[in-house]
């Protein structure tokens, strides 16, 4: 595990001459020579290293048996292909000569998760599947189905593969790892995408002549001023809010990408519901249990009461519908909430201004939690062959390398064994970078180094010329052509909802204490978790009160809460 780790290290000291430029993209390395390619059967030690060998192909074919989940809604494959042939899997046979078998699929959410549950229990894995809770990866680490792939990792992760882990600073080591063994490939996500901001109407305050609000006093004005003026028609909702697929604020096992959650509001208030806090004496607490959340979920009642925030909120279908529809004028999440989630905003009003900002305590300090490293993992049975261990290494490889030079036109997701990487501070990089390229301070060739640890920014420096339009110093969608919808949303959600995370600083961070289950939580986290849910929806809906809240707190404590909280103040101690 230490060597794991110094050698993460390592490849970080090795590309930090790569912060300042990004990925060529270039798929022109996918082609290796087969006499080059790595052959766990020879005696002898592989003739390639580093990159050659992390992008090499195998000199006779692979079979690499996989479970996969798919997204029943997604018609995107062309007639004639299928999960286990199309351009993807083509991909990966003409350039490295790995056949994709899969051997089952299963639809996304909970068709796939009791899938992945059976499978796991029945002890016969698949040689790869990409699992979406740290959970299901230890459990299966403890019942002994997984592969130790760190000597391997060390061998055939591209350098790419590693400077992004090692832009994590351990922590994506450490959440693949179970017992000091390397024994996933972790998803690594920005990590912007833990911090939420206000999306915002400008279009609309511009109408009203009101200033962009920055508290939860100015909030309450702003929204009762969209209402009373009907700007999103008879229908008009002020704040959007969660559906019933989706949560009131993230929490520590899933603590990233809550669209339409109340998240600013609760850290305007110095609240962090659903983490578990350092309480800087070597106690911890679980935010959902402080008096900073009960004062917010008062506020969130009264906004409710007075037909501020929508209706249906945690009863709707899809929390996007109204905002898509343009009804609403302001919704919380991610910086791709607007951009990447509200695409029909824009084709049904091209005018429709959306911003995003920070929410301000009432001192002017912007509170913010913190996201885990990523949510899924690729795990690897221990059965598998070491040369299907390699090629699910290369899979990753190219995938990182190469996933902006597919057609997209196919969505990526039947990429087999897809589980994102990217730097942790890759959306606030872009940022930046890009601003100077549309400034005249840099030009698209500037980024064109290979395998950069910013593996889109290329592609996206050749792009943002033709996407944005000056002037540049206050961009708003009037700047933006749609003609390419897809880069329109990315460059959107980059330069629009990253700004905030990008050019502002936050005043306080606040990471949980651990983002994983302990012991005690295996059997009573459901039975807590469920009690949560329900106060914190009824109180919000006003059918319960709000001092119902006490005897939440005192009932989560007696049934399981409190030994759950001295488990999590032993991690904090190691």
């Amino acid at each position: 595990m230490k060597r794991n780790l110094a050698l993460l290290l390592s490849a970080a000291l090795l590309g930090v001459s790569l912060t300042a430029c990004s990925s060529s993209n270039d798929s022109s390395n996918n082609n290796v020579k087969a006499s080059s390619s790595p052959d766990s059967d020879s005696s002898a030690s592989p003739a390639l290293s580093g990159d050659d060998l992390a992008f090499s192909k195998f000199p006779k074919p692979v079979d690499v048996h996989i479970g996969m989940v798919v997204d029943p809604t997604d018609k995107t494959l062309p007639e004639g292909d299928s999960v286990s042939n199309n351009q993807y899997t083509r991909y990966l046979k003409d350039n490295y000569n790995i056949n994709v078998i899969v051997d089952w699929t299963a639809a996304t959410g909970n068709d796939f998760k009791q899938k992945v549950s059976l499978t796991i229990a029945s002890g016969k894995l698949p040689d790869g599947m990409v699992v979406d809770d740290r959970s299901f990866m230890t459990k299966a680490a403890s019942s002994g189905l997984l592969y130790d792939i760190g000597d391997l990792f060390d061998q055939y992760a591209s350098k790419q593969v590693k400077d992004i882990m090692a832009s994590t600073e351990g922590r994506a080591l450490e959440n693949a790892s179970y017992k000091g063994k390397m024994v996933s490939l972790p998803n690594i996500t920005v990590d912007t995408d833990g911090v939420h901001v206000m999306w915002i109407r400008k279009d609309w305050l511009d109408k009203l002549s009101l200033p962009v609000p920055k508290t939860i006093a100015d909030l309450e004005k702003t929204a009762k001023a969209f209402m009373d003026n009907k700007l999103g028609g008879d229908k008009t909702i002020g704040i959007a809010g969660p559906s019933k697929n989706t949560f009131p604020y993230s929490t520590f096992l899933v603590s990233s990408n809550n669209m339409a959650g109340f998240d600013p509001i609760f850290g305007a208030n110095d609240a962090y519901p659903g983490y578990w806090l350092d309480n800087g004496d070597g106690t911890v607490s679980y935010g959902t249990t402080s008096e900073n959340t009960k004062k917010t979920l008062a506020v969130l009642a009264d906004w409710y009461k007075k037909g501020l925030i929508d209706p249906e909120v945690g009863t709707r279908d899809n929390t996007g519908d109204p905002i898509n529809a343009n009804q609403t004028g302001i919704f919380f999440g991610p910086w791709w909430n607007g951009g990447y989630g509200n695409g029909d905003s824009f084709k049904n009003d091209p005018t429709a201004n959306w911003q995003a900002y920070p929410v301000y305590s009432d001192d002017g300090k912007w509170n913010t939690h913190m996201k885990t490293t990523g949510s899924t993992y690729t795990i690897i049975s221990k059965n598998a062959k070491p040369d299907v261990v390699k090629a699910i290494m290369i899979m990753n490889n190219a995938l990182v390398r190469d996933e902006a030079t597919f057609d997209l036109s196919v969505a990526v997701g039947w990429y087999p064994l897809r589980n994102v990487m990217a730097a942790a501070n890759e959306t606030e990089y872009e940022y930046t970078e890009l601003t100077k390229v549309l400034k005249g301070e840099a030009e698209p060739e500037d980024y064109n180094v290979p395998n950069s640890l910013y593996k889109l920014m290329y592609a996206d420096a050749k792009k943002v010329r033709d996407v944005v339009k000056p002037p540049y110093d206050e961009l708003g969608v009037s700047n933006f052509s749609t003609a390419n919808f897809g880069d329109f949303q990315r460059l959107y959600s980059l330069l629009i909802g990253d700004r905030p995370f990008a050019t502002t600083p936050i005043d306080k961070k606040v990471y949980s204490v651990t983002y994983n289950q302990t012991p005690t939580m295996e059997t009573k986290w459901a039975n807590l978790k469920k009690m949560e849910d329900e106060t914190v929806l009824k109180i919000i809906l006003g059918q319960q009160p709000i001092d119902s809240f006490d005897k939440f707190v005192k009932d989560w404590k007696s049934q399981g809460g409190d030994e759950i909280t001295a488990e999590v103040a032993e991690l904090l101690k190691k």
